[in-house]
């Protein structure tokens, strides 16, 4: 199954449930998208990359603090999981589904 589309992602954080709508694009190797927060903040993805079902890439965020994630996850199907990595703050899991 394709790893393009549009995601709807649930992060367990420090200060509660997030949820986001992450829109991937895959091109050869290289990832590329945005993610889109409950608030409605956009931010671009880079570094991206998928090997098999296994995507990794990186977006700075701004809402409820300004940080960069370092987002590692696998592709099973419609699903999606992972944990998202930041400075200060350590590992989130999250887990979507396909929209």
């Amino acid at each position: 199954m394709s790893t393009d589309g549009t995601w709807k992602v649930s992060m367990q954080t420090p200060l509660g449930e997030r949820r986001m709508t992450v829109t991937l694009k895959v091109a050869g190797e290289e990832l590329t998208g945005k993610v889109v927060g409950d608030g409605g903040t956009t931010t671009e993805i880079f570094d991206g990359k998928l090997n098999g079902n296994n995507v990794s890439f990186k977006t700075s965020i701004t809402q409820p603090m300004q940080l960069m994630l370092q987002i590692t996850g696998v592709i099973a199907g419609d699903k999606i999981s992972g944990t998202a990595e930041a400075r200060g703050v350590g590992s989130m899991p999250f887990t979507g589904s396909r929209a």
